[in-house]
């Protein structure tokens, strides 16, 4: 079963391979015995993962030392205790600096050995624990800065610290470059099994037989190509976390299979005889409607059910404009720093067509443009590609579509919205030029005499801007009223 712990015992003595299987079955491992150094290699090649190695260093052929080398050239991460009936210290130092965990001398007392697999534990779980601390400060900064920077997603981040120590399955919903898998992963750093894999699988990426045995893993010769068994996600995440995005896009069979999953917590591999169990937090993703998805036949709704035990729907950017400022000099810092170049400092009015920008693409989009940005250096360049993108916006938008006449007064509020921006957009770019009109129709993609005719519609005079309505004419103020 895959609840025991499965040792691996290479000796070229048969009387020491049948003692060390019984000793170790008595103690519920599940054990496999091998007589030389070539058959381990030949079955940790074929993707055999055991938690303990117990390796003989005086062997025929390939001895042991040789062996080890081999091994952690496979794997680096295998946990290898040493046997021999010497002691030399140069073969000892030499065994631990290929990357035995412990070295035991023949013949050696049952309590040696429990050490010295005591031992093998500690070192994995330290492993898994640093991997885990690596991965969180890694995540530590643009998780904060994503969930803190607005109220929507400090009420999310609420959510998260309560949600994140209940061992049950989340469903996360949202457009698609909201920042799903951020949340899934402070869910993941949050709870209980923060120290165990976090494993992540794109369920559009791969079609349905591929994402099965990429997901339950496959034996031997379950079909044509699988020369050696593989472990699918589900094992590898096994005490951790799974991340199932885009759960949604995966076949109704495999949906199916999930299911069964979730409730019985096993499985089997494909081509496999025997059942697997895993403990395993399920949590999903989705940028569809979730009824509408259940309604089409692309989402299971008993799936659904068992995966909604507790959910969380991210916002769109658009939804929560106050914090592009702040994740556009986060973006900004971390690929100014990646890039090796000086941060530029972003003028205020690329930061405030950022906030007018709807950002289909949400946070993806936004890390993006902030990548070109420090790449190219030019902020005059990066604030027309803004507006030419929400110009290209409006002239496809749906919502410029001509609507019934029962709509006549929300048509009405869309023309004044865009009239407004447009407005804005050309007196930030009159006020960058000090009023050069060339210069202003040339940074805003527009021809001169498409300019005049905007300030004319819009009461913009030479040397003055207006923030008010179109309709209401520049009127100079004096000190006196």
């Amino acid at each position: 079963m895959a609840d025991k712990e499965r040792i691996l015992v290479v000796d070229d003595e048969p009387s020491i391979r049948k003692y060390l299987q019984t000793l170790l079955e008595v103690d519920g491992f599940e054990v496999e015995t091998l007589s030389s150094g070539k058959e381990a290699l030949e079955r940790i090649g074929q993707g055999h993962k055991p938690d303990f190695v117990i390796l003989d260093v005086l062997m025929p052929e390939l001895n042991g030392l040789e062996t080890l080398r081999q091994m952690m050239q496979i794997d680096h991460s295998q946990n290898i205790i040493m046997l021999s009936c010497s002691n030399e210290v140069g073969t000892v130092v030499e065994a631990i600096r290929l990357g035995a965990v412990d070295y035991l001398t023949k013949p050696f007392e049952k309590t040696e050995l429990d050490a010295a697999m005591l031992k093998c534990r500690q070192k994995k779980q330290l492993r898994a624990e640093n991997a885990a601390l690596r991965e969180y400060c890694d995540q530590l900064t643009e998780d904060l800065c994503f969930l803190a920077a607005s109220p929507q997603m400090v009420r999310i981040r609420q959510q998260i610290l309560q949600i994140a120590p209940v061992d049950v399955p989340v469903l996360i919903t949202g457009e698609s470059g909201v920042g799903k898998e951020v949340v899934a992963r402070m869910i993941h750093l949050r709870s209980l099994r923060r120290s165990q894999p976090f494993v992540k699988v794109n369920c559009a990426a791969l079609p349905g037989e591929l994402l099965e045995s990429e997901l339950f893993g496959y034996e031997q010769g379950a079909f044509t190509g699988a020369v050696r068994a593989k472990p699918g996600k589900f094992e590898q995440a096994n005490k951790g976390t799974i991340f199932l995005d885009e759960i949604a896009e995966m076949s109704p069979h495999l949906q199916a299979k999930l299911l069964h999953v979730l409730q019985d917590h096993q499985y089997s591999r494909l081509g496999a005889r025997h059942v697997v169990r895993v403990d395993v937090r399920v949590l999903a993703a989705t940028n569809m409607e979730v009824h509408a998805a259940i309604k089409n036949g692309q989402l299971r709704e008993d799936l659904y059910y068992r995966l909604n035990v507790l959910s969380i729907n991210v916002p769109p950017l658009r939804e929560r404009t106050t914090e592009i400022p702040l994740l556009f000099r986060h973006f900004l810092k971390q690929y100014s720093e990646k890039f090796q170049k000086e941060a530029p400092e972003p003028s205020s009015h690329l930061l405030e067509a950022a906030m007018r920008y709807p950002w289909p693409g949400n946070l993806r989009e936004l890390e993006n443009f902030v990548k070109r940005y420090v790449i190219l250096e030019d902020d005059e360049g990066s604030l027309r590609e803004l507006l030419e993108m929400a110009a290209a916006r409006q002239r496809t938008s749906p919502r410029e579509e001509t609507p019934p006449p029962r709509e006549q007064g929300l048509k009405a509020l869309v023309r004044s919205l865009k009239d407004e921006a447009e407005m804005e957009a050309i007196a930030d770019a009159l006020e960058k030029t000090h009023w050069c009109r060339k210069d202003a129709a040339r940074m805003l993609g527009i021809s001169y005499k498409a300019l005049l005719y905007k300030m004319r519609q819009f009461n913009l005079d030479t040397g003055k801007s207006s923030r008010s309505a179109p309709a209401t004419p520049v009127v100079p103020v004096g000190p006196n009223g």
